[in-house]
């Protein structure tokens, strides 16, 4: 049996039968990781160490036997965005190149109390400021099913991890598309919660209004299972929901019948004919299990890169001051004043996107621009939400694309930010809204090079129970890999 191929369920059932111990499916995949990675580039730093000893102490618990935690054994990957005490958290950025968090994370707690061995930190775009992980401080990540294509970003080692069998699972981190994106591009599961839904302590900030922690996995299935352990209220984070979890598990194999499924008109403009295809042919699966396929408008859709690109840069913004170089982090060695060592500790540790986005959100929050900008942003933000809303008056999920193109060549992009920040158009809607969002395997295109398709499911507010049925109903009957 391949180690690395195996899905938590199968795990947790080698372990209880004594087929396999917790210290070998982490030595299997530490040994792929030293194959593969070279190719795929994947994870910026490792914990081999780490790993080991949190699947020896399960091993030692099988032994005593004692019960298992629910994700005993597990291999788990950890964008780098997000702390793990004791190792290095860069952010991807050379002005964390070296810092060294003091503390876990919340959802980064929660996964190795429940058994889950972190085997290093993966690859993104430097502060998940991308949508290729081509704008790493460190290296590009490559797409595992097309080397020459991107993963996706920000997020893109993590689904490049589980993609390439590096991880069983990973966490990633969502702004507006970040997991459910190289989700996508990856060809695996990648779902972002209801804001609030999974604490953000220990999440290094980009957008606070708009940033989640999420799981990527490589079934349905054990994304519940990973959201499960991570979700719920956390009092060292303010905006974390005091909503109690639904047992995201026991609800999967709950029928989808009847349920009523919309499709956003505005989703299906101007969208790669392929992906356009497969999304039709998800559709048509949907109403052979039963469902009531309901045509809905999503009006202000068109304006929500715009408001999206606006807000989130200001919050970037301000949250980016802080790496100064008088704290912690870089700092420039040759400077001759302290205005000068500011600009000069900027100016060599951020890459050209981060400053790009530090430059516009302090514009837009700027004497004079604030309301013109900033405040119609979040009026326009306002009525994204609200087309939500009273869509879900009429429909249970929502069902689109996820990107409206396939993976793209490295490199293709990088001249072409505009281009690049389009590739979000399908993603930062829901983001805006707040709502739960995940993306799913849709198949591939026909023309070679046969690339993954993703496609995307909303549910309203703190509805992920019926999101993860539906996404799991239509895993079962063969979604994943529509021709």
């Amino acid at each position: 049996m391949d180690l690395t191929a195996v899905t938590i369920p199968e795990i947790r059932q080698g372990l209880l039968e004594r087929q396999v111990s917790a210290e070998e499916v982490v030595r299997a995949h530490l040994d792929r990781i030293a194959t593969r990675d070279q190719e795929v580039r994947a994870y910026l730093s490792l914990s081999p160490e780490r790993a080991l000893e949190q699947a020896r102490k399960i091993d030692r618990k099988m032994a005593a036997g004692q019960a298992l935690p629910p994700l005993a054994g597990v291999p788990v990957a950890v964008k780098d965005v997000i702390l793990t005490r004791g190792l290095k958290t860069t952010c991807a950025s050379r002005i964390l190149e070296n810092y060294v968090a003091p503390y876990n994370a919340t959802a980064v707690e929660r996964l190795e109390a429940a058994g889950a061995c972190v085997l290093g930190k993966t690859n993104c775009d430097e502060f998940a400021m991308g949508s290729s992980t081509e704008n790493s401080g460190f290296f590009p990540t490559h797409n595992p099913h097309d080397l020459t294509r991107v993963p996706g970003g920000s997020s893109g080692g993590s689904g490049a991890a589980v993609a390439a069998n590096l991880a069983t699972v990973a966490l990633g981190s969502d702004t507006g598309g970040s997991i459910r994106q190289p989700a996508a591009f990856c060809g695996v599961v990648g779902m972002m919660g209801t804001y609030g839904r999974v604490s953000r302590y220990g999440l290094v900030a980009f957008a606070s209004s708009l940033d989640h922690i999420g799981p990527f996995g490589r079934s349905v299935r054990d994304v519940a299972l990973v959201l499960q352990t991570i979700a719920g209220r956390d009092p060292m984070d303010s905006t974390s929901a005091d909503v109690p979890v639904a047992d995201y598990v026991a609800g999967l194999d709950q029928d989808v019948r009847g349920l009523r499924v919309g499709v956003p008109k505005e989703y299906l403009a101007g969208l790669n004919a392929e992906i356009g295809d497969n999304i039709q042919k998800a559709i048509d699966l949907f109403a052979k299990l039963g469902c009531k396929i309901e045509n809905i408008s999503l009006p202000h859709t068109a304006y929500a890169i715009g408001c999206y690109y606006i807000i989130c840069t200001a919050e970037a913004s301000s949250n980016l001051a802080r790496y100064d170089g008088v704290r912690y982090g870089y700092r420039s060695r040759k400077y001759s004043d302290l205005r000068d060592m500011y600009r000069q500790t900027r100016d060599q540790g951020f890459g050209a996107e981060v400053k790009r986005r530090i430059m516009l959100g302090t514009y837009v929050l700027s004497s004079g621009y604030y309301d013109a900008y900033y405040l119609k942003a979040q009026k326009v933000r306002t009525l994204i939400a609200r087309d939500f809303i009273e869509a879900f008056d009429d429909v249970d999920v929502i069902v689109t694309p996820t990107s409206p193109i396939p993976p793209f060549k490295l490199g293709e992009k990088m001249d072409d930010p505009l281009q690049m920040y389009l590739a979000d158009i399908y993603t930062v809607n829901a983001s805006l809204a707040g709502i739960p969002g995940i993306s799913v395997p849709c198949g591939k295109t026909k023309s070679e090079p046969h690339l993954p398709v993703g496609m995307q499911i909303f549910a309203k507010h703190f509805d992920e129970a019926r999101l993860l049925q539906v996404a799991h109903a239509f895993e079962k009957a063969g979604g994943f890999a529509i021709a």
